[in-house]
């Protein structure tokens, strides 16, 4: 007897457009599933249930639905993106399960196709956000919307397939106590929407001397307004001198430019990059004039790419001799450092600023130590930064020699009911036995700002994460996960030069980092590794067989 073949069917469900004002995201968009499970929550098929499951029934003008394969054209651990006509969707099938969310990232809106799936959740390839498959809830930063779900009897059911995005259901305000969040930046910003997912009902106070609203600014530093703390009474008296009294408090107040010293201070057009309008400001001097960027940070490096398409001229002042040597090695530094010269961007390496000096008080030379004068019409200097926690320093909140904060596993400071997170501290790493460690990335700022409020809510939990980082120059990505500090070595697969390549760090035998490029999804799939708590020995990437990492079920 010949069975015959069982089809999967994805169906379309059209929803409403007007919704409640009640369900307005924190980002002024109206949410597409506010008739959804708190949690987005999402019912299975399996392939012995197919033929079992009841269908519900919807008008014809509800919803539409096509065949897009047969069960058994998937095998377990597949991914599929599929096509409606209407949209796109992610299919994947786990353990014989079928499910369905949305097919892109809504960070940066990366195909999750192409992701890593494993143990119930996929991961981004681009910046490693993980999202759970039965809930679409993030799991992992970066990011801070969820993936839609969609219903699953043996119809695939779709809702809304042009939204890639899902904001979680959030409590409402009833009541005037204060909770201060300082400033709204990432770690603030997923420290406030995880305080409300979780049923906060409290007053959530956001303060800042920025003039805008949360952003994505990862290549943008935060601008903190000046406080002065009181935790014996609970209370913030900030600079304009009005007081707010607090039962929690959060503080992630940043990072700001590490001071350089030179002559010529008060010349114009020299920035540190830390506002939009500094962004604006930048790309309007730079059009077709000379620019100079001060250190081969990231931010210097990132800016450096962006304008030599604008400017006429792009310059690098570096006092390595070799940008990114520290945190990429050697030889992936000089490849990056080649990219740069042939895209006529030109390095004054093992030097620094003397004086900026100005005609009619706007910049027109940079002088170096070594002599040599640039031509220079904007400056941009990128040399690192500092925290922002000198107001700390009469406030018994314990700060380090570098003026770091320490925290412990939940984000608490040495002063019970007070937070931090961000870029001002260190905190407890796994990945390096609860080692102290500092991780200045934006990916980790959104997890600090989650274990934070989970604390503040009696519901301590622990950082359970892969550092991730990227950078984007000409076209190009790079990608890097875990903590290479102190690596010692550097193994590399592909081609350096032709920056097709990834690279394992490692420290005493043991992988601790890895970055790639042109290497998709090598750093997503090795962040699973490291996630799930298992030791990458030098010797299994020496071989320079990777088989080990690829998901064959993924298309």
């Amino acid at each position: 007897m010949v069975c015959p073949a069982v089809e999967v069917k994805v169906e379309l469900t059209l929803l409403e457009k007007d919704k409640e004002a009640d369900v307005m995201s924190p980002n002024g968009k109206t949410s597409p599933f506010s008739d959804c499970r708190p949690n987005g929550a999402l019912g299975h098929c399996s392939d012995e249930d197919a033929a079992a499951a009841p269908l519900r029934l919807y008008k014809p003008r509800d919803y539409v639905e096509a065949s897009v394969c047969h069960v058994k054209d998937m095998e377990n651990g597949q991914m599929r993106e599929v096509d409606l006509g209407s949209g796109r969707a992610l299919l994947i099938k786990e353990h014989g399960e079928f499910s369905a969310i949305g097919h892109k990232c809504p960070h940066y809106g990366a195909p999750l196709v192409k992701g890593v799936l494993s143990k119930g959740h996929v991961r981004c390839p681009w910046h490693g956000a993980c999202f759970n498959i039965a809930t679409g809830d993030i799991e992992d930063f970066p990011g801070l919307d969820s993936l839609p779900t969609f219903q699953v009897t043996f119809l695939v059911r779709f809702a809304d397939l042009q939204s890639q995005k899902r904001s979680k259901a959030m409590a409402r305000c009833s009541a005037t106590l204060n909770h201060c969040l300082v400033p709204p930046g990432p770690a603030g910003l997923v420290c406030a929407e995880t305080l409300r997912q979780e049923g906060f009902t409290d007053r959530i106070v956001m303060c800042t001397m920025d003039k805008y609203p949360p952003y994505d600014r990862p290549k943008l530093s935060k601008v903190c307004t000046e406080i002065q703390m009181d935790v014996k009474v609970k209370a913030v008296t900030f600079q304009d001198g009005s007081r707010m009294e607090y039962r929690r408090l959060f503080i992630a107040t940043g990072s700001k430019p590490k001071p350089l010293n030179y002559k010529g201070q008060d010349v114009r057009n020299v920035f540190h990059l830390r506002t939009p309008e500094d962004a604006n400001n930048v790309a309007r001097l730079a059009n077709n004039k000379n620019a100079v960027i001060v250190g081969t940070s990231f931010v210097g490096m990132e800016v450096a790419a962006a304008l030599t398409d604008k400017a006429h001229s792009v310059s690098i002042i570096g006092i390595e001799a070799v940008p990114f040597r520290k945190a990429l090695g050697e030889k992936v530094g000089k490849a990056i450092m080649k990219l740069f010269e042939t895209n006529r961007v030109k390095f004054y390496m093992l030097n620094e600023v003397s004086e900026m000096v100005g005609h009619h008080g706007q910049l027109k030379e940079v002088v170096l130590k070594s002599g040599k004068v640039l031509r220079a019409d904007v400056c941009i200097i990128g040399t690192g930064e500092v925290a922002t926690t000198g107001f700390l320093k009469q406030s018994g909140v314990h700060m380090d020699s570098k003026g770091f904060v320490p925290v412990n596993k939940t984000m608490q400071t040495n002063i019970d009911g007070v937070y931090a997170g961000g870029d001002i501290v260190t905190f407890p790493f796994p990945g390096r036995s609860n080692k102290k460690v500092n991780i200045p990335h934006w990916q980790m700022a959104h997890v600090h700002g989650r274990v934070a409020a989970l604390g503040m809510m009696g519901r301590p939990t622990e950082i359970k994460t892969v550092p991730y980082f990227w950078s984007a120059m000409f076209g190009k990505s790079l990608r890097y996960a875990g903590y290479g500090e102190g690596f010692d070595d550097v193994v590399i697969q592909g081609d350096v030069d032709e920056l097709k390549f990834v690279a394992f760090y490692t420290r005493s035998e043991e992988v601790v980092a890895v970055a790639s490029m042109n290497y998709d999804p090598i750093v997503s799939r090795v962040a699973e590794v490291l996630g799930s708590g298992k030791t990458i020995r030098k010797r299994d990437v020496e071989t320079g067989d990777m088989s080990w990492l690829i998901d064959k079920g993924s298309q």
